[in-house]
């Protein structure tokens, strides 16, 4: 999970591993260059989401493994009210046996009125998270599962063809209870907590930590360079409930940006993914930058 691209914390020796997210407010047909230029470039993980209604996490997820040799694919995330729990551990399966070890899995709660629009809310999105993620984690470990859970219910399933090595699966939320699960249920969390927030936000996943094993922290930051980027930035965490004294704006030239992440490196972020403003003129070039321009200053 780790490369050269990646900045090293004077606390504690911690390595941070660089992302980019393809919006989803790009078109589908856009993928592909991108995904190249990430791969030829040197980045060490693109992200992909799977927002409503825009595109599948799954199938990019395929498409963009196909077209690349080494960048590591992260979806982020997989709303678990809209997926069948076996049919997700059947579909990241699949994958992982093609392409193994190349992909990092996300699932959350979701957007609660996407949810809605779709048919899929749940009374207790929490309830549904911690039972989507034994099941899914189990399945994908080889077991034979039976279970009859508030909302998660299998009878003696088990995957043909799981993974030769479980995959990463992480949690993409906020909240203090999402962060618990995520340390209790998961591989690692993303998330977007302001950088004053991060030691609390870290201790919260470490709670009902099992021990032994690793966990990764990421944190997902807007990003902009260029003309109008401090702007750019600042209306898009607006829209989070946020400002940019959280510290979740990486903006300026490559520098300015390298900087950021080196702060967040030093708060305890195992992974900073940088995601760019929805109306980012150039989404290749963009990749390219960070990982021709911005890479280099914290390898």
């Amino acid at each position: 999970m780790r490369s050269t691209a990646a900045v090293r914390s004077g606390n504690d020796g911690r390595v941070t591993s660089l992302g980019v997210v393809f919006e989803p407010q790009n078109p589908p047909e856009q993928l592909r260059e991108v995904v190249r230029v990430a791969d030829s470039a040197g980045l060490e993980q693109l992200w992909l989401c799977e927002d409503c209604f825009a595109e599948g996490g799954i199938a990019t997820a395929a498409a963009a493994l196909a077209w690349s040799e080494r960048v590591r694919i992260g979806v982020g995330v997989l709303p678990a009210p809209l997926r069948n729990v076996a049919v997700t551990a059947m579909e990241i399966a699949t994958l992982e046996r093609i392409f193994p070890g190349r992909t990092i899995w996300g699932v959350g709660h979701g957007n609660q009125q996407w949810m809605s629009q779709a048919g899929a809310r749940v009374a207790s999105p929490l309830t549904l998270l911690r039972e989507y993620l034994d099941a899914l984690r189990g399945l994908l470990a080889g077991e034979r599962i039976s279970v009859r859970g508030r909302y998660i219910r299998l009878d003696d399933v088990a995957l043909d063809w799981p993974p030769a090595a479980a995959p990463t699966v992480i949690v993409g939320g906020f909240g203090p209870r999402t962060l618990r699960l995520a340390g209790a249920a998961a591989d690692g969390v993303v998330t977007g907590t302001a950088l004053a927030g991060m030691r609390q936000a870290i201790e919260l996943t470490q709670e009902d930590r099992p021990h032994g094993g690793d966990f990764s922290f990421m944190v997902q930051l807007v990003a902009a360079t260029g003309p109008g980027a401090a702007e750019r930035a600042e209306a898009e965490v607006r829209k989070l409930g946020h400002t940019s004294e959280d510290g979740l704006c990486a903006v300026g030239d490559a520098q300015a940006i390298a900087d950021t992440v080196a702060q967040w490196a030093q708060a305890g972020a195992d992974t900073v993914i940088l995601e760019p403003t929805p109306d980012e003129p150039d989404p290749v070039g963009f990749v390219r930058f960070i990982a021709e321009k911005v890479s280099p200053l914290i390898a």
